[in-house]
């Protein structure tokens, strides 16, 4: 999609809402300064409405921002990798592609070649669910969100076992601890969709010409459709 004016208000006004949510930590990382934060419920969005690449410049022109006003006092590995795994998961909930599947499977991959990773390697079982998820994307919003979430978590989560010393028994003990907060961000993700999907319909239904946002209109409030 082009960089029409209103695209560019949206990424705006993502960009400042963005920088808000990234200063509320949700939980901390494990073996890292870095946090979860409110910004991982809804930055996947962006992509559904403007487009992907659009999109993803949006969350990476946030995540760059706040880096560099926040950054220095929090500059880890785990803050430099925080930064990757959301642009996947950004593509991932943008338009259907089938090369969106690439990242968990080579993370599966990348984690069970790992000395670490091969004792555990049912943990990475959790990156299935991106590419089960995909087949149900068009049919739930849940499941896209859900898809978007665990493979920003795969990226993350490959990643992670080469950068960080973890014995298996923290993996092992991080197994249900991802399924609760990938259900928080899913159900975030999904929320988050449906009241900004609504909010963009109510804003072009006041305006006098088409804002070519990409609005579902199966999850548009009957009194706006």
């Amino acid at each position: 999609m082009k960089f029409n004016t209103q695209n560019v208000r949206f990424i705006m006004t993502f960009m400042v809402l963005g920088l808000l949510a990234l200063q509320i930590p949700l939980w901390q990382l494990q073996g890292s300064k870095a946090a979860f934060t409110l910004f991982d419920l809804f930055a996947p969005l962006a992509a559904a409405f403007i487009g992907t690449w659009p999109g993803i410049i949006a969350v990476a022109a946030v995540e760059v921002v706040n880096f560099f006003a926040h950054g220095a006092r929090v500059l880890d590995a785990g803050t430099i990798i925080r930064f990757f795994p959301m642009l996947f998961a950004v593509w991932y909930f943008g338009r259907k592609n089938p090369f969106v599947l690439l990242s968990p499977l080579l993370a599966i991959i990348a984690f069970v070649a790992h000395p670490v990773g091969r004792t555990v390697w049912y943990f990475s079982l959790y990156w299935t669910i991106p590419v089960v998820c995909y087949f149900l994307r068009d049919k739930f919003l849940f499941a896209r969100a859900l898809g978007a979430t665990f493979t920003a978590h795969a990226v993350g989560g490959a990643l992670w076992i080469y950068t960080f010393t973890m014995p298996a028994v923290v993996w092992i003990g991080l197994i249900s601890v991802v399924a609760r907060e990938r259900l928080v961000f899913a159900l975030g993700i999904t929320c988050s969709y449906f009241v900004l999907n609504n909010v963009l319909q109510w804003l072009e239904n006041k305006s006098s010409f088409n804002l070519h946002w990409r609005i579902d209109r199966r999850y548009v409030l009957k009194r706006l459709a």
